[in-house]
């Protein structure tokens, strides 16, 4: 086992899942850590992913980490287990609409720019109550949890600070509109997963640093 991926997993014990980035990644790379046991796989691309999942295992666990364009719903509907960017109602009116189409339910996670960077997608936090009202409509969604991006600087205490702020979003959200299934606090990428981990971190997204840093293989 690859002694950086064993790692994590000890770091990550009890207290989160690891979710392997595998985008830009090819099918080998991915068939080396479900041989090693992984079984959650994130894409972020439509084409990648309708390339990729029919070559590989059919139980891994594919999730949607991209922002997801309504008119390409269908098409990754019958591979995905988690939607893990719902940013819009109008989105999940189409993929509830899918779900049902596929008789199936599918797990959500809501996507927030706590870091408020014109660069990346997501809700405000203001909007989150509203938003989750309005997600009880939609009998085949689940929503799972929250996931959110860390701000792009070096400043250790400025991520930590919107991990921390996410982790505080997600017990609230959790405590008012969650179910048994509310169980994800999705923050901390390769950059930055030590820092998510201590602000409580239930998902670790990575990518880049399993498969191209040295002490990995």
């Amino acid at each position: 086992m690859p002694n950086l991926y064993k790692t994590i997993l000890q770091q990550c014990s009890q207290q989160c899942e690891l979710l392997i980035v595998s985008k830009h990644r090819s099918v080998e790379q991915i068939q080396a850590y479900y041989d090693q046991g992984a079984r959650n796989f994130g894409e972020n691309r439509v084409q990648e992913l309708l390339q990729k999942a029919p070559q590989l295992p059919q139980d891994i666990r594919w999730n949607f980490i991209g922002h997801l364009q309504r008119n390409k719903v269908r098409a990754v509907m019958p591979y995905i287990s988690r939607l893990c960017s719902l940013d819009s109602l109008a989105l999940a009116a189409i993929v509830d609409k899918e779900a049902a189409r596929l008789n199936r339910t599918l797990g959500v996670l809501v996507e927030f720019n706590l870091a408020e960077e014109s660069s990346k997608t997501g809700l405000a936090k203001q909007e989150a109550a509203a938003f989750f009202q309005a997600l009880q409509q939609y009998e085949h969604l689940i929503p799972e949890g929250i996931m959110v991006m860390g701000p792009h600087v070096d400043d250790e205490a400025a991520i930590a600070a919107v991990f921390r702020e996410a982790r505080a979003l997600f017990e609230e959200l959790r405590a008012q509109w969650g179910g048994e299934h509310f169980t994800v606090c999705s923050m901390g990428m390769s950059h930055d997963y030590p820092i998510a981990l201590r602000e409580g971190s239930t998902q670790l997204r990575l990518g880049t640093i399993l498969f191209e840093d040295p002490s990995s293989i």
